[in-house]
């Protein structure tokens, strides 16, 4: 029995014990430190991109990425496929049960700082052994009935802050996961816009090749006409024939990279391949954006999802180094349990029949053959990967916005080449067919005007699509608008 005016002296081992848990062992986490270079490509970028009409863009520093980036191609049915690939794409739905499963841990263990109760009752029916010299009943019943209930508590003071490095490492974690996500979102609303782009760019590609194909149809028949009548030879109708097959053969691998592109949109929006439904998009409809984010690089750290994931896994490993280094070091628990056994349920909680105790433990391992020595040798180690490893991201980071920056550069100024190079060809493909028609150049003078047009359409239509392309891959790069979202923990 305690008596009045005195303190047990477990209440003063747990007093010590939580005023000692304010300090945990390890290094605190500091963020790796990071280039911060004055620009990201070697020569200061133009401040306009693109100098045809229609076709130019300016840097803003102003421009701030919205969450739905992609409506700044100004389409809607571009728009509602991103919407569709976010709710329903299998990987991102993985991602998001990871995130929630992370999170998760994190909560259970922080149920770690606070004791844990549990209560249990077990009755019993026994039989002693006839004529046994102690009965365990003082009426010396040989059948009874047992009662006992129990409850028992246990708590684990965080003396060196091994939970708290546990629970730091395991937030972490979870929001490493949480940017992993962010980067699934934006990487696949990238990929359905660079689908969506690549299916305007087939189809009219397509249709340029189906257009040259009936031209060169038409000039063969023209030819046949004109060979019955001996104005042209059997050489000029078999050169005409071979362009035409040509072009025929050019056609099916166009039609082969439409299809599996629609099969690769439905996927990404989550259906199965024969849902895929009937093309609907076209350069002529996906507008290229007139002002383009500014890239800078003291942002790019921050914005990026992927090397935020990367300075999480910093994080986690330098937590880890706390947790094995508070796992050498002692380890105490208190305990208590608090109950009663009775043959009467209903006399259980008399005086006579409660039980209880106290108990207090302390561990520390003092021969383990430097097993924990080389287990937070291991975890420093591993710290010093992480963080090589987060610099080789950052770098990456860099590389690829200059990369898309030079790419913008180089795209718009062969779109432009591509946009006069189609009009000139036009031009002498129209010159030519009148010239043809009137007797003034042979056929393969044609042919040759219309392969020359035909791969001047081509390149000019491939050149739009990657200017498109380009203003998507620079605002994947530059990190997509994610930090509007919110990812409730």
């Amino acid at each position: 029995m305690i008596r009045a005016g005195k303190t047990p002296r477990w209440y003063v081992l747990a007093a010590a014990l939580t005023a000692c848990a304010g300090c945990a062992v390890g290094p605190n986490y500091q963020r790796p430190t990071t280039p911060t270079p004055t620009q990201v490509t070697r020569q200061p970028q133009a401040s306009t991109v693109g100098s045809t009409s229609g076709a130019s863009q300016q840097w803003s520093s102003n421009e701030a990425i919205a969450k739905t980036w992609w409506e700044v191609f100004g389409s809607d049915a571009l728009n509602r496929r991103v919407q569709r690939a976010l709710a329903h794409n299998p990987d991102l739905d993985a991602a998001t049960a990871a995130l929630k499963q992370a999170q998760e841990n994190v909560a259970a263990q922080r149920a770690t700082f606070f004791p844990s109760a549990q209560l249990s009752y077990s009755p019993s029916r026994q039989r002693d052994a006839v004529g046994t010299l102690s009965p365990t009943l003082t009426s010396n019943a040989t059948y009874y009935t047992l009662h006992t209930a129990q409850l028992n508590i246990s708590y684990a003071p965080d003396v060196f802050g091994l939970n708290r490095r546990t629970v730091e490492s395991l937030q972490a974690q979870a929001d490493n996961q949480r940017y992993q996500l962010e980067a699934a979102r934006l990487t696949l609303a990238a990929n359905v816009v660079n689908a969506a782009i690549q299916e305007a760019s087939l189809r009219s590609q397509i249709e340029a090749t189906q257009a040259v194909i009936d031209a060169q149809t038409k000039a063969l028949t023209i030819l046949h006409d004109q060979a019955r009548l001996g104005y042209a030879s059997g050489l000029d109708v078999a050169a005409q024939e071979s362009a035409l097959a040509q072009a025929r053969q050019s056609l099916p691998p166009l039609e082969k990279q439409l299809e599996q592109n629609r099969d690769l949109l439905a996927v990404l929006c989550g259906d199965m391949p024969d849902q895929a439904g009937a093309p609907e998009f076209e350069l002529e409809h996906l507008t290229l954006p007139v002002s383009l984010p500014q890239a800078v690089p003291s942002q790019l750290v921050t914005q990026r999802p992927d090397v935020r994931a990367a300075e999480e896994n910093v994080h986690d490993a330098s937590a880890q180094v706390g947790v094995a280094l508070a796992n050498r070091l002692p380890q105490f628990t208190l305990s208590g349990a608090y109950g009663s056994s009775s043959t009467s349920f209903t006399r259980m909680f008399t005086d006579d029949n409660v039980f209880w105790s106290l108990a207090g433990s302390v561990s520390q391992t003092v021969f383990d053959f430097g097993a924990l020595k080389h287990k937070q040798r291991a975890a420093e180690a591993a710290l010093q990967q992480s963080a090589a490893q987060y610099r080789g991201v950052v770098l990456g980071a860099f590389q690829n916005v200059a990369d898309t920056l030079y790419a913008i550069d180089s795209d718009a100024r062969a779109l432009a080449a591509a946009d006069d190079a189609e009009k000139a060809a036009e031009r002498t493909l129209a010159l030519t067919q009148k010239q043809q028609q009137l007797g003034y150049v042979n056929v393969l003078a044609l042919i040759n005007a219309q392969q020359a047009y035909q791969q001047a359409r081509m390149s000019r239509v491939q050149a739009q699509a990657a200017r498109l392309s380009d203003t998507a891959a620079l605002i994947q790069a530059l990190g997509g608008g994610w930090q509007g979202s919110v990812v409730s923990n």
